[in-house]
């Protein structure tokens, strides 16, 4: 029987290392706690791995995380900050 490989698996981060990217690459000065962070994963701003925090904690899709970025950099640039 012939298997074949699913190339579509999206890479996830768990919440602690959301908030370390954030914190390392000054994302956003200061950083949003943890609990922000569990809250965002929460209302949907983070597509997340289930509804809520599985036996690893909160597990982020690294597409979703990097898209509220960019949504943060076109934010900025849509207020007329330099």
């Amino acid at each position: 029987m012939k298997q074949t490989l699913n190339n579509e698996i999206r890479p996830v981060l768990r919440i602690s290392e959301v908030e370390k990217l954030i914190k390392r690459h000054r994302v956003i000065i200061p950083a949003p706690s943890r609990r922000t962070l569990q809250r965002m994963c929460e209302e949907g701003t983070f597509e997340s791995v289930g509804q809520k925090a599985t036996k690893l904690g909160w597990l982020v899709y690294e597409d979703s995380f990097l898209q509220w970025i960019e949504n943060l950099k076109d934010w900025h640039k849509k207020d007329g900050a330099k």
